[in-house]
């Protein structure tokens, strides 16, 4: 099965919400999805850099670019059939992995559907069900943000992630645990602490918190085993883990005890499988961030969790909860702390093509 045709289009969705981390916010993404080609089927991926280079060094223009002027002009006469395969032609190509993983797990859709399986199976997952959580950005009040999480709790979901950052932190959480002693909470710092703030750190021990996330920078492998070595807290890496090679470095140094596999980071499928592979053998937890994705990659973030490996609830969440209206069919839901898993072919949900198109605002086709 030979790819065909490849066409990339850039979509803007508004969030329900201004989402606030500790580096800035935003409401208004600005969506890449990628379509495949093979034999009459299609294989549907979204790309999660951002508008800015505040999570990573790409942005949506740079994945335009890359996909455009160097990629997706090589993906054509490409065997579908083994994605892990798709993109040798372009290794030559540093870095930019979150650009190689839109076409990695555009091909994996095409393979699945190609075999009538769902992507879950074709990835090995084994379970019809998975356990979500949801992420809280930053309120500029505790009761703004109390009212926010008592509507979640109700909601069903699993797990609350708090987004921190120096001034609204201990106090904050303090707060949060005291109004709502059994919820599971986290906190992710996304990179806003230094080892200097090691004092005020050692303050999480206190909450009771499934993990703290990425609190020191993306680049700081040493501090963070430093930091473990001083808290009790499991520390979660995010930013930091873009390789294999960068998990091994973390496991070694004792940088972390618990890891956010988001397959847009890391650079597809493979990647993250061989993660949780390593994570699993080592004992280790891992669950499934979320980069604020329409339905397309929400789709292909529920399949990843169905591994097994993805012991802990993850930042997929309902589409309600970002969107007034999401592009595929059906969206995706909560029930009692679970999301179910799509069974049907590929991604297994349909895609609103008619508002997909009425909302491109443009479009670069290769064949």
């Amino acid at each position: 099965m030979k790819i065909e045709r490849a066409v990339l289009r850039e979509i803007p969705l508004r969030l329900k919400e201004f989402f606030e981390i500790s580096s800035g916010g935003q409401q208004d993404r600005r969506i890449l999805l990628l379509t495949l080609f093979a034999e009459g089927l299609e294989g549907w991926s979204e790309c999660v850099a951002s508008e800015d280079p505040s999570y990573a060094y790409e942005t949506t223009e740079t994945a335009w670019h890359l996909l455009t002027d160097h990629i997706l002009p090589e993906m054509i006469g490409r065997e579908a059939n083994a994605p892990e395969k798709l993109l040798d032609p372009v290794r030559w190509v540093r870095g930019h992995p979150m650009a190689k993983a839109a076409v990695e797990m555009a091909g994996w859709d095409l393979a699945a559907r190609a075999e009538g399986i769902s992507l879950s199976k074709k990835l090995r997952g084994e379970r019809e069900y998975v356990p979500v959580g949801v992420s809280v950005g930053l309120k500029p009040t505790d009761a703004e943000l109390h009212d926010q999480v008592q509507g979640y709790i109700e909601e069903g979901y699993a797990r609350v992630k708090i987004k921190i950052k120096p001034g609204r932190d201990i106090e904050m959480l303090a707060g949060l645990r005291e109004r709502f002693p059994d919820t599971a909470f986290m906190a992710d710092a996304n990179s806003a602490y230094s080892l200097s703030d090691i004092d005020r750190l050692k303050e999480f021990d206190a909450l009771g918190l499934t993990m703290i996330e990425q609190p020191l920078s993306y680049s700081d492998f040493l501090d963070h085993a430093r930091l473990q070595e001083q808290i009790e807290t499991p520390v979660c890496l995010d930013e930091s883990i873009k390789s294999v090679g960068d998990l091994a470095l973390a496991l070694h140094l004792g940088s972390c005890r618990i890891v956010n596999i988001k397959p847009g980071r890391v650079g597809g499928f493979a990647v993250s499988r061989a993660i949780h592979d390593t994570m699993r053998s080592a004992g280790l937890p891992v669950w499934c961030g979320g980069m604020l994705e329409s339905g397309v990659g929400r789709a292909h973030n529920v399949a990843l969790a169905s591994l097994p490996g993805f012991t802990l609830p993850g930042d997929i969440s309902a589409s309600r909860r970002y969107w007034d209206r999401d592009i595929v069919s059906p969206e995706f839901e909560i029930e009692d702390g679970v999301m179910k898993v799509p069974s049907g072919p590929g991604i297994g949900v349909d895609l609103d093509l008619d508002r997909i198109q009425s909302l491109t605002v443009r479009e670069a086709s290769f064949s």
